[in-house]
């Protein structure tokens, strides 16, 4: 086949989900389980102006002026990392694409190296739940160590189980009305793919509140299910 691929095209798998859904642990959890390259958006972009790339240097123009890189050039950068040999063995998407414009351009990327997208699952929250699960994260000053008010407060108010440190920290944008605003935000702009890929059949969907854990095991027996319809 003259530029069409390899005969089993490496299998590509989105995550999609609000923030605070856990998709940057689940698809590192992913990449561990079934030898996946994670890739995420602002680690690519990074990697391109680290490396000089032609895409790179678009973008470093871009973000230096304070602007938003375009997705024409996002997926530019994309389609350089995607012929690198580390992704032979198949890639999972994180925070990329977030609109029906960019997953039709990544579907149109992936069709000229004979790639398709093999599932995109979708980690479903409760919304009410989720504003109470982020916005109530802390962390150590000291060491780090994650918190939450109501599911792992700290044994003695104020002093870090792990290290003793007594410095607490709270993102600026962990409160109620940023995380109900970022939610919002979700739904109008990225939810959009869920029907977008359901209507190409690609779609799963995988509870999300539970043990990390038990999440990990449901999206694992969605990769292996779908790895095993390519062989």
């Amino acid at each position: 086949m003259d530029g069409a691929g390899p005969a089993t095209a490496a299998p590509v798998f989105i995550l999609l989900g609000p923030p605070g859904a856990g998709k940057g642990t689940q698809a590192r959890m992913l990449s561990d389980t079934h030898g996946l390259t994670q890739l995420s958006t602002g680690d690519l972009l990074r990697a391109a102006v680290s490396q000089g790339t032609s895409a790179g240097r678009q973008a470093q123009v871009v973000m230096e002026a304070g602007g938003l890189v375009s997705d024409d050039i996002v997926i530019a950068i994309l389609h350089d990392r995607l012929a690198a040999p580390d992704c032979a063995q198949g890639v999972i998407l994180d925070g990329f694409p977030r609109t029906p414009v960019q997953a039709e351009a990544l579907d149109a990327l992936l069709a000229n190296t004979g790639q398709r997208i093999n599932a995109a699952i979708s980690l479903d929250v409760d919304d009410t739940a989720m504003v109470a699960r982020i916005s109530g994260r802390f962390t150590c000053g000291d060491c780090g160590e994650g918190y939450h008010d109501r599911f792992k407060p700290t044994a003695a108010a104020g002093v870090c189980d792990k290290c003793g440190g007594t410095e607490m920290k709270r993102r600026a944008d962990d409160t109620p009305e940023t995380v109900a605003e970022r939610l919002s935000a979700y739904h109008a702009q990225t939810a959009p793919l869920i029907d977008y890929y359901e209507a190409k059949g690609v779609l799963s969907r995988v509870p999300a509140m539970g043990a990390i854990e038990q999440i990990a095991a449901k999206l694992s027996r969605v990769v292996t299910e779908t790895t095993t319809q390519l062989v």
